[in-house]
C-alpha cells in the first residue's frame, strides 16, 4: 500500500529555486547529472516532500532540512561519513539518533547542523542520513549522548515511498 499522499510537477520558478538550493547546499549541479531541463516532481508524504528528478527520487525536504535520499549515490558519496559499529545498526535503522558510544570513526569535516551519511563499519554502506549537532572536531571528543539527528534511514516511511517510486520506474 502506498504511503504517498500526492505527486505534483514543480513549476518553472519552483524548479529554479530547488536547483539553486541543491547547488548552494551540496555543491551539485543537478542539470549536469539529469540534463538541462530536468522534470522535477514532488511526492508529498506524511513526513515531508520527496523530490523526484526524471523519475529518480533524489532529495527529501522535512521541516527546514533538505537532504539526499539514500539512493542518490552521486550526492551521498560526497557527504562526510559517520562510521558506526554493527551493534548500533538495528537501532539507527529503526529511526534512533546516532549516539556517541556507537561511533567508530568520522570521515570528513563538518559544521554543526551539517548533513552527513551514516555508514556501518563492516560493509561501509549508507544506512542513514543525519544532521550533526556539533562540528567534526568536537564530535571526535564526545563519547556519550546524542551526536547526530537521524533524518532518513533504511526502512523508514520515506524509504518505502522511494522504493515504490523506483519499482514503478523499472516496470
Amino acid at each position: 500500500m502506498s504511503t504517498s499522499i500526492r505527486r505534483i510537477p514543480l513549476r518553472k520558478d519552483d524548479r529554479k529555486q530547488f536547483l539553486e538550493k541543491v547547488s548552494k547546499n551540496f555543491g551539485l549541479n543537478i542539470e549536469s547529472i539529469f540534463g538541462s531541463k530536468p522534470q522535477i516532481e514532488v511526492t508529498e508524504t506524511l513526513k515531508g516532500k520527496i523530490y523526484v528528478v526524471n523519475g529518480r527520487p533524489i532529495f527529501i525536504e522535512f521541516k527546514s532540512d533538505l537532504f539526499p535520499t539514500l539512493s542518490f549515490e552521486q550526492c551521498v558519496s560526497r557527504l562526510s561519513k559517520v562510521v558506526v559499529d554493527m551493534g548500533a545498526v538495528p537501532y539507527i535503522c529503526n529511526g534512533a539518533d546516532v549516539m556517541g558510544p556507537g561511533i567508530v570513526d568520522i570521515q570528513g569535516d563538518f559544521k554543526p547542523k551539517s548533513i552527513v551519511a551514516v555508514v556501518d563499519v563492516k560493509n561501509k554502506k549508507p544506512i542513514a542520513i543525519a544532521k550533526s549537532i556539533f562540528d567534526s572536531n568536537t564530535t571526535l571528543t564526545i563519547k556519550k549522548g546524542k551526536l547526530f539527528e537521524n533524518l532518513h534511514c533504511v526502512g523508514d516511511e520515506s524509504w518505502t515511498v522511494i522504493k515504490e517510486i523506483e519499482d514503478r520506474r523499472k516496470s
